[in-house]
């Protein structure tokens, strides 16, 4: 099973602030829309999100079919096959949009102590 690149999306307070101070530790903007309340962060190989106003809570998000910079893997396990996977091991699904056969998709599930966990195919 592959989950695909990992990274953290923050619920930020004021996504202003929350982009200085990241940028103090040495990540740069790659994507996302700050008149939109949301970016995307990278150091090295390392990403974070920053949206404001948007979630409750920090969430871990995966995306099957990316490697760690954002390109697309030629070989990936497809989001329909992870939420297969997950539902027959008992794994409570709390948020599904799973549209066609192949393609972008996403679903979300929590961990043992509340945690959100989304995973998000984008390819």
């Amino acid at each position: 099973m592959k989950l695909g690149a990992f990274s953290v999306s923050l619920a930020v307070k004021d996504i202003e602030q929350s982009k200085l101070f990241y940028q103090k530790l040495g990540f740069e903007i790659i994507g996302g829309d700050q008149t939109q309340n949301w970016l995307i962060m990278r150091s090295g190989e390392y990403t974070i999100g920053l949206f404001q106003g948007m979630f409750d809570s920090n969430i871990l998000t995966f995306n099957p079919g990316w490697d760690q910079s954002g390109k697309k893997l030629e070989s990936f396990t497809d989001i329909r096959q992870l939420l297969k996977e997950f539902e027959a091991q008992g794994v409570e699904i709390t948020h599904k949009s799973i549209t066609g056969d192949s393609g972008p998709s996403s679903f979300s599930i929590k961990d043992p102590d509340g945690n959100a966990i989304l995973i998000d195919q984008h390819v």
